[in-house]
């Protein structure tokens, strides 16, 4: 496994927020900004899996959005890219798909909005971070331990997703970069993607995804929860940049514009509203003594 720069936050006290994917979306960006003010959760107990900018019509105001709220932020491929002014996004799209062909353009609006203050905040941001809330480890990551633009499913085999809580030697993962949200217990171990707030979860609904983590007697409390936002202006605003269609219609239909990066026994999900989920994980049962 490469060497990542890690923040530890340490123990945890009261809920937890994490989302993932602003994607240039400011509209998605401002709901969240006042959903976690709805909750009173504080920006010492929010995390971002990554990809603050991305897609949609707002690279600048949404990356400014981000900072000057405090959360902290995993690096992910898109910071990556623009923090070394790299000529791609190193999303982990195959050449020559519809998604590589619209990287182009979309990294290339993107590229051109950023400031150098933008990307030295991108560069200094943590490949990895890792909190304790109740009695369990939690390590945050882009993708996976082993890559950071490692797409991670709800159907991706069990295996990479073994691997990487074993590298990472935690009790629970928290990934983002596929862009839906999925609660995987492993065992007595736990997979977790919050989804993300600048695009819809392929399902045929315009809303976005978080999670939430909190304590309660015997354990944790892990929940997605959808979003609602104003996704018609994020729309707007794509189109009046010129940006591709096909991402602009996803956020008014809740369909990508294609499924090239999902595993096979993903793709029948397509347009299937998800529902919000809470899932118990109970604390682990402490070894018999010899």
């Amino acid at each position: 496994m490469t060497e990542v720069k890690t923040l530890d936050l340490g123990k945890l006290d009261g809920p937890v927020l994490v989302f993932g994917g602003p994607y240039s979306n400011l509209q998605a960006t401002e709901a969240m900004i006042a959903e976690a003010g709805h909750l009173r959760i504080p920006p010492e107990r929010i995390i971002c899996t990554g990809d603050v900018v991305a897609y949609a019509g707002d690279p600048a105001a949404t990356t400014d959005a981000v900072m000057d709220w405090g959360v902290t932020t995993v690096m992910g491929n898109c910071e990556e890219s623009f923090g070394a002014e790299a000529d791609d996004c190193g999303c982990g799209f195959d050449e020559g798909t519809e998604c590589d062909v619209m990287s182009r353009q979309w990294y290339a609006y993107a590229n051109a909005r950023l400031t150098p203050e933008h990307r030295a905040w991108m560069r200094q941001l943590p490949g990895r971070v890792e909190f304790q809330l109740g009695r369990r480890r939690f390590a945050v990551v882009h993708g996976s331990a082993a890559s950071i633009n490692d797409f991670v499913f709800e159907k991706t085999d069990d295996v990479i997703k073994r691997e990487s809580l074993e590298a990472l030697g935690v009790d629970a993962v928290i990934g983002g970069h596929s862009g839906v949200p999925f609660m995987q217990i492993l065992g007595d171990r736990l997979w977790l993607n919050a989804g993300v707030i600048g695009m819809p979860a392929n399902d045929g609904t315009p809303r976005v995804w978080y999670a939430l983590l909190n304590t309660v007697d015997g354990g944790l409390e892990i929940s997605v929860c959808g979003l609602d936002y104003d996704y018609a202006a994020a729309a707007r605003a794509m189109r009046a940049r010129k940006l591709p269609e096909g991402y602009a219609a996803c956020l008014e239909t809740g369909l990508w514009p294609n499924m090239d990066v999902m595993p096979p026994d993903e793709r029948h999900k397509a347009g299937k509203p998800i529902q919000p989920a809470h899932v118990f994980w109970p604390d682990a049962v402490p070894a018999a003594a010899d």
